[in-house]
């Protein structure tokens, strides 16, 4: 067994196909197949469903695939520890952001690619719970999540600044002066949210509950882009973080302060505790907490 054979495996999970797999991996797809089958052979177990095409993987097969990940996972955050000890940061940084949220990854990664030009990142929008469950599988390096209820004995955190609402809009549609908003203005709205359970929606609902007033939205969607897409074509305005940046995709879209609008938890930087714990976490929790101390 190697780790080429273990790579293939992750390949063959995330297309569902042989032949893409192959391509991913730069290898033919005989060679695939018969690397996988070698596998097999090695550990004497079925791992993958086969017909005419890719079927699935067996039970066993799903098993031995949660215990690639983890093992190629530890591989790579062994190069990784390699590398800083040589004082050089190599490896892919997997960071997973809760949607909505008000901390902008982008400068971070800026910071860290140039100083460390090898360096590769790898972003995904998930939820808080996810992004608890992938730090502790070590599925992910940091996470930026909302911080109620953190475990404090398995994930070290950075308080983020606290989130604050505005309303966006597209100023082709709607002009609302230079004052910030009422909640009870935002009620005769039409207004785009996202779905209920997600968080930042939550935040809103307590907003508005807390005032006596029911929001009736006009479009609710669990995805950000469709909700940015219909602020921009006219349809509906929408509650975001007021330092999102979201009012420069365009030239017509604003972010208009809502009068005491904050999400009902903070949000953090968060890295898990136990070992292995990546290098590339490290350094960029290092670094922001650096950033966050200077004048």
């Amino acid at each position: 067994m190697d780790i080429k054979q273990l790579k293939f495996l992750i390949a063959l999970d995330e297309t569902r196909h042989f032949g893409q797999a192959a391509a991913r991996c730069h290898i033919t797809q005989p060679t695939l197949s018969m690397r996988l089958r070698s596998l097999e052979e090695e550990l004497q177990l079925p791992l993958v469903n086969r017909g005419q095409r890719f079927e699935g993987f067996t039970a066993p097969g799903e098993r031995v695939l949660a215990w690639a990940r983890t093992v190629l996972a530890a591989y790579d955050g062994l190069q990784a520890e390699a590398a800083a000890c040589r004082g050089n940061l190599v490896g892919t940084l997997r960071l997973g952001v809760v949607p909505l949220s008000s901390f902008d990854p982008l400068a971070l990664m800026q910071q860290l690619h140039k100083q460390h030009p090898s360096l590769r990142f790898e972003l995904s929008a998930l939820s808080s719970e996810q992004i608890l469950e992938q730090l502790a599988s070590n599925r992910l390096d940091l996470g930026v999540s909302y911080l109620e209820r953190l475990d404090a004995e398995r994930f070290d955190s950075l308080a983020l600044d606290e989130t604050r609402m505005g309303l966006l809009y597209d100023q082709r549609f709607f002009n609302f002066g230079e004052k910030p908003l009422s909640w009870e203005a935002l009620i005769e709205l039409p207004l785009g949210m996202l779905t209920s359970g997600m968080h930042f929606r939550q935040s809103i609902d307590h907003n508005f509950h807390s005032r006596g007033l029911t929001p009736q939205p006009l479009l609710q969607t669990d995805a950000v882009h469709q909700l940015l897409q219909a602020v921009h074509g006219g349809l509906c305005c929408a509650v975001m973080p007021l330092d999102s940046g979201l009012d420069a995709l365009t030239e017509y879209l604003r972010l208009q302060p809502i009068e005491d609008a904050q999400t009902l938890a903070r949000l953090g930087l968060i890295m898990r505790r136990s070992a292995p714990r990546s290098a590339l976490a490290e350094a960029c929790f290092a670094l922001y907490q650096k950033s966050q101390l200077a004048p």
